[in-house]
């Protein structure tokens, strides 16, 4: 890969770039457009937001606004934990799409395997959502379908139902927390993994080895990160809201970490997650 529009190509064929661009906690406001549309400027293709993030409709009127082909535009939310279930998961869709003002999705991720509220009935739930999935797939009004933050035990529910099955399983990973038993059972059963919190939620940029690390290479802390995501197989989802900063997450394939150094960033595995564990949140 040489650049943030090159693609990674999940099981169904779609194409899907390499690094996207996060949402998480951008105002759903014309300050939030200018941002998302900074980034389109900045060479961004891939926009991730969720029903959570409220800010779905900054995030449709920045694609539809950019002055780009839609099909250029790669477009991942994800479903509202309150509307897990069959006719919950299409009435909620209606919104998200309504809340976009586009006429597909590239990409639709159930958000929280097992959300607070429906925690005793989370399996039969999932069941009816993803048959609701694979429908929306099959009219063609997602381009492609998956979960987010699930694990093994979280996933084989759905594999014992799916008539399609999950292309990409997005979940907390960075150099404390490489989540290997996952990542391995996902790229065996060919679901994409992409990367939340590649930065380690900000609290990279204090990490001494890092720090050292991207002084050895003459690059960033941040390019450090992401260019490990890439290099173990994952598609990083770092977010910004100055284009110097954009532009430097996105300068990371002109280097490449070397083994014995990808070796010495597992001493951070010890810090470990600095999320919410999907069996425990408590949302």
């Amino acid at each position: 890969m040489k650049s943030i529009q090159d693609t990674f190509t999940l099981s169904n064929g779609v194409k899907i770039p390499c690094v996207g661009f996060g949402t998480w906690n951008l105002e759903n406001s014309q300050s939030g457009i200018d941002i998302i549309k900074t980034a389109i400027d900045c060479g961004y293709r891939h926009i991730d937001t969720a029903a959570a993030y409220h800010n779905e409709n900054a995030v449709g009127r920045a694609v539809t606004t950019s002055g780009l082909p839609r099909e250029e535009m790669f477009v991942t939310s994800k479903l509202d934990n309150a509307s897990h279930g069959y006719e919950e998961t299409l009435a909620a869709f209606d919104r998200t799409m309504n809340e976009l003002g586009l006429d597909y999705l590239d990409l639709y991720l159930i958000h929280w395997p097992k959300p607070y509220a429906i925690r005793d009935r989370w399996k039969i739930l999932n069941e009816g959502t993803w048959l609701a999935f694979e429908e929306l797939y099959e009219k063609g009004l997602i381009k492609a379908i998956g979960v987010s933050n699930f694990l093994e035990h979280h996933l084989e529910p759905i594999f014992d139902k799916c008539n399609v099955m999950p292309m990409v399983n997005q979940i907390e990973i960075h150099p404390q927390y490489p989540q290997y038993d996952i990542v391995s059972f996902c790229k065996s059963n060919g679901i994409l993994v992409e990367a939340w919190s590649p930065l380690i939620g900000g609290r990279a940029f204090k990490n001494a080895i890092l720090i050292e690390m991207a002084k050895k290479y003459g690059k960033t802390v941040s390019q450090i990160c992401l260019r490990w995501s890439i290099q173990m197989g994952a598609l990083p989802l770092p977010k910004s809201s100055t284009a110097e900063r954009m532009r430097e997450n996105a300068d990371i394939f002109d280097f490449e970490i070397s083994a014995e150094d990808i070796n010495v960033l597992r001493q951070l595995e010890e810090l470990g997650s600095v999320g919410s564990h999907p069996d425990t949140a408590e949302f």
